[in-house]
């Protein structure tokens, strides 16, 4: 453990400050170019809106400044950060009643990789995959596309890992009769 050391500033107004500030803001730095790509991937495929997806990660790193001191290994931090990425996508529906527009739903794909030879079948699965319900889209983004296992996915969600694989077995159902319906009008 880092010993505090204090040193006084000689500017009026302002308090004594630590060098564990210095460390922990280190610390936090860190710990947000790791993860913030992820993050903010992470709460997209929840909200499919950008400018919402980065309030929530605007949201989840001033509330992970705020709580930084509860992490106990930066082994952890992925786990932590992806939850509190959740629970503040969810807060932002507490908060707010949203008007429903029935629209296609707009920018879940990039139209410059379309335009650049991007793999139709990759969008086709894209597009069927913001078709889920959010109760299986969740757990099959956290698994296809960030790489989490059934058991850290049942931690994030707060789940058992039977529901897990429950919701991914479902996923992957839904997904393939999306598909089959999707290349079967064309």
């Amino acid at each position: 453990m880092i010993p505090e050391l204090h040193f006084a500033c000689n500017i009026p107004g302002m308090s004594t400050v630590t060098i564990n500030e210095k460390a922990r803001r280190q610390r936090y730095d860190k710990l947000v170019a790791t993860f913030n790509a992820d993050l903010f991937r992470y709460a997209y495929w929840l909200s499919r809106d950008r400018q919402l997806a980065e309030d929530v990660v605007q949201d989840t790193l001033l509330r992970a400044w705020k709580s930084l001191d509860q992490l106990r290994e930066d082994a952890s931090a992925k786990h932590w950060l992806f939850t509190i990425v959740r629970r503040e996508h969810a807060r932002f529906y507490e908060r707010k009643r949203l008007e429903l527009v029935d629209i296609d739903t707009p920018g879940l794909h990039d139209e410059n990789l379309a335009t650049s030879g991007w793999n139709h079948d990759v969008e086709a699965v894209r597009d069927a995959m913001a078709e889920l319900p959010v109760e299986y889209r969740e757990p099959l983004v956290l698994q296809v596309s960030l790489g989490y296992s059934v058991k850290e996915i049942a931690e994030l969600m707060e789940l058992g890992d039977g529901a897990v694989l429950t919701r991914l077995f479902r996923a992957r159902k839904k997904l393939k009769s999306i598909l089959e319906e999707s290349y079967a009008s064309q």
